[in-house]
Order: structure tokens, then C-alpha cells, then sequence
């Protein structure tokens, strides 16, 4: 375990050009972030190159093994990660939050190292065997973002390295010191060489995406970035994972219980204060319940307490940059200026340090309105009413996007009737946004392509070989 200060000090630049890294929160200093350069991105792949294929070598048992001592060292840090996390994210360290994503990070390691992946026998008949298995992509690049920047890392990193591959991380800008430490914690685990950080600017995104050197791409972002990097790849025809924008709808039946659903659907809104792609961010509730599913989810919201992440009692932040703020903002203003219902919030304090957005729900709005039909990925709510389940669906499958969407019924047998009608890459029942490293996750539309988790992810970090005969 390694304590706070030594954590930073660990990561902090030595040479070359810094950054300093505000906390959301306060504005204060929390350290130095070193800006990586392309000649930094070249030394970063050759290194993964000469590492790789030692690695690839070993087999699935030992990569698997590392992967289980490389959760260790994570568990040992937890809270030095945690706390990092929180200041440099804006999350607070409680609820669903700084610490449930250090967890994670462990969770997913281990599950990336105990899921089987056998050679499947795809033709058996006494005259042709065929048998179907995976060998190691290469070198992996892998650009995460701001919001999670820690547990998606993982995601991307973990099947990756159990797979045979070497991987090459592009932290977001915004929130590279968390990054930096999460693979300084691995390393202490990995050969030198196989996973490094490069913490550069976009012209290093740009040098990532078409380098000849990089097999495949794994990328979670904005859609608009996501179409650059497809352009990038596509000379050297790598393969990717895409997992990008959301605005994801829920659908209240009109036999849902409104009270025992609010804090499901508060939750699947506002987790990570709303800067989450897979959150519920448009509401589709029955005329016959509107009024009280309103009610019910203002009381909850009202509850939940805001503030500094380091303060235990709270369970929401700030919004973790200034741009993000002035969308929520933006979009909110244009709700309240076309007539809808400000339930709660949509009043920041202009004299409040940070970027805290308070907790907002918007009621009596248009399906048209900006505050639906954009993602506003933050802590803003519109809630629609809908008279038949037939228009529920329709406005929900309105959009070019896909990633997730919810059910919320007291009965499961309708919900799922109605769930195989939505168009996104999961649809959850009386539940969103909860993911879980067996079961397949990826987006449907311009919610990007490529499946992660479980077999499947696995599979999506490999290159199919058959042997016939």
C-alpha cells in the first residue's frame, strides 16, 4: 500500500512539460500532470512491442494470475485511489461513487481473469473437425474519459491483458492523474513494458488511432469523437470497440408503484451526477401515474446531499468541468424559457466554488425539446408524459442513439414485452445503468459497436483462428 503523497509523488513529472489539475470541487491545485508527446506515445508502443509477445507466451492461467494479484495491489491502495479520484473527478468517495469505482476496478479484474474462453468445436461430423480459438491481437490502444476514468480504464485494460495483448492507455484530459495512478498500482504486477499511460493532448489521440503499430482501438467517449477515430483507423483497418453517447429513455407502465421506484429511478439518473453514458436520461412516465411518480422522485432527489466528495456525507458532486456545466446549464435554460416545470433545482449558486449543478428535474416538456433530444450527461432530468405505450416506444426509439434504456412495470412479463420492442444495446427492467462484468454490454445505432464483459469481451480482444482438419 502506498500512502496519498506517495501515490503523487510516484506519478508526478520528472521532466518536461506539466499541467495542473484542479479539483471541480474547490478549484484548488490537487497536482501536476506531465504532457506526453507523440515521441512519448512512440517509445510507449515500441515498449509494448518488445513486451508483448513474452507475455502472449505465458498462457491464460499466468496472465490470469497476474490479473488476480494486479486486483490485489489495487485493494491495497484503495482508498489512496479513492481519494485521488474524488478530488480529481469531483465524485464523492460515498455512495455510487470514488470508492465503488476503486471497487470495481478490482471486481473487473478479477472477473476478466476467471471467465473461461475454451476453443469451440464449431463442426464435428467424423469427416471435418473445425475448432475455433483466439490468439492475441498485438498491442491494444486504449482512450478512456473523464467520468469514469478509473473503472473504464479497467474495463478496457483487463480483457486486453488476459487475452495475450500489451496495452497503451490515452487518459482524458481532463482526469489524467487518476489514470496515471491506477497503472502505476498495476505495474507494481505487470512486466515493465506491457501497460503504460501516455498522458498527452489530442494530436497523441490522433498518433494512437492511426499508428501502424496499434492493432485494435478501444474507445468510450462522444460519438462525434468515435466517427474520428473509425476515420483514423481505417488506412491501417484496425479492429475497435466503440462505446459512445447515450441519452438512454426509461419507460414508466402505468402499473408501476411510483414510490417503489423513485430512488431506482433517482439512481439510474443522477448516479456519477448524471456524467454517466449508459444513466437514464429521459423519462417516459403514463399520464395515470405522472403526477405521482413526479412527486415521489422530487422527494427523493431533494434528500440526497451535494457537495465536496471528500465530506462522507455526501453522495453528489460537481460536475467535473466547466464545459460540461455551461451544457447542463444551456439546456436547462432553453426547458425553462419553452414553458416546462422546474420540480427542483435548475438554480445554481453563481457565488458557489466548483461546477455544481444542483440536482434537477424538469417536468411538462416536449419530446422535442433540447433538454431531451441532446445528451445533457449531468444532473438534469426531463421527465415526458405519454398516454399509450405505443407512443412510449416510438419517442424512445426516436433517436440516432442506442446505448441503454429501462422498463419500470410491476409486472416483469410485460416490462419484457415491451423491453424487446426498445432499440439500444441493453434494456434493463425496474433497473439502469447496472452493468456487471459476465454479462455483455455494448450500444446499438451511433452508440458505437463492439461488445465488452464477460466471453464476449474476451473475444472482441482477440483475433479468430480456425483450425480445420
Amino acid at each position: 500500500m502506498e500512502t496519498y503523497d506517495a501515490l503523487l509523488a510516484a506519478i508526478a513529472p520528472t521532466t518536461g512539460q506539466t499541467r495542473t489539475i484542479l479539483d471541480p470541487a474547490t478549484g484548488q491545485p490537487v497536482g501536476e500532470a506531465p504532457v506526453h508527446t507523440v515521441q512519448d506515445l512512440e517509445q510507449a508502443i515500441a515498449a509494448a512491442q518488445a513486451a508483448q509477445p513474452a507475455w502472449a507466451a505465458l498462457g491464460h492461467d499466468a496472465r490470469s494470475a497476474a490479473l488476480l494479484k494486479a486486483a490485489d495491489a489495487v485493494e491495497r491502495s484503495a482508498e489512496e485511489l479513492a481519494r485521488l479520484l474524488s478530488r480529481e473527478q469531483g465524485k464523492p468517495l460515498n455512495g455510487p461513487n470514488a470508492r465503488f469505482e476503486v471497487g470495481a476496478c478490482a471486481a473487473w479484474l478479477r472477473a476478466a481473469a476467471g471467465t473461461p474462453l475454451e476453443p469451440e468445436t464449431v463442426v464435428d461430423d467424423g469427416e471435418t473437425r473445425a475448432e475455433l480459438h483466439y490468439r492475441p491481437i498485438g498491442v491494444v490502444g486504449a482512450i478512456g474519459p473523464w467520468n469514469w476514468p478509473m473503472m473504464i480504464t479497467v474495463w478496457q485494460v483487463a480483457p486486453a491483458l488476459r487475452m495475450g495483448n500489451a496495452v497503451v492507455v490515452k487518459p482524458s484530459e481532463f482526469t489524467p492523474l487518476s489514470v496515471l495512478a491506477l497503472v502505476e498500482i498495476l505495474n507494481q504486477e505487470l512486466p515493465e513494458g506491457l501497460l503504460t499511460a501516455v498522458s498527452g493532448g489530442r494530436e497523441v489521440g490522433a498518433r494512437l488511432a492511426e499508428h501502424p503499430g496499434i492493432g485494435k482501438i478501444m474507445f468510450t467517449g462522444s460519438t462525434a469523437t468515435g466517427k474520428a477515430i473509425i476515420k483514423s483507423s481505417a488506412d491501417t483497418v484496425k479492429r475497435l470497440t466503440l462505446e459512445l453517447g447515450g441519452n438512454d429513455a426509461g419507460i414508466v407502465l402505468p402499473d408501476a408503484d411510483p414510490k417503489a421506484i423513485a430512488e431506482g429511478l433517482f439512481w439510474g439518473a443522477f448516479i456519477n451526477t448524471g456524467q454517466t453514458c449508459a444513466a437514464l436520461k429521459r423519462l417516459y412516465v403514463h399520464d395515470a401515474i405522472y403526477d405521482a411518480v413526479c412527486a415521489e422522485l422530487t422527494s427523493v432527489a431533494r434528500a440526497m446531499p451535494m457537495g465536496n466528495g471528500l465530506n462522507e456525507a455526501n453522495v453528489l458532486g460537481p460536475l467535473q468541468n466547466r464545459q460540461q456545466f455551461a451544457v447542463v446549464a444551456r439546456l436547462v435554460d432553453a426547458a425553462r424559457d419553452s414553458g416546462a416545470r422546474i420540480l427542483l433545482g435548475g438554480n445554481p449558486d453563481p457565488d458557489q466554488p466548483g461546477h455544481f449543478y444542483p440536482a434537477t428535474l424538469v417536468a411538462d416538456i416536449d419530446n422535442s425539446n433540447p433538454l431531451v433530444a441532446e445528451e445533457q450527461f449531468g444532473p438534469a432530468l426531463p421527465i415526458i408524459r405519454y398516454s399509450t405505450v405505443d407512443e412510449a416506444v416510438a419517442m424512445a426509439n426516436a433517436l440516432d442513439v442506442g446505448l441503454g434504456a429501462s422498463v419500470w412495470s410491476s409486472d416483469p412479463t410485460e416490462a419484457r414485452k415491451v423491453a424487446a420492442r426498445i432499440e439500444a444495446g441493453t434494456v434493463w427492467i425496474n433497473k439502469h445503468g447496472a452493468v456487471d462484468p459476465r454479462v455483455p454490454f455494448g450500444g446499438a445505432k451511433q452508440s458505437g459497436y463492439g461488445l465488452e464483459f464477460g466471453v464476449e469481451g474476451l473475444k472482441a480482444l482477440g483475433v479468430p483462428r480456425v483450425i480445420n482438419g
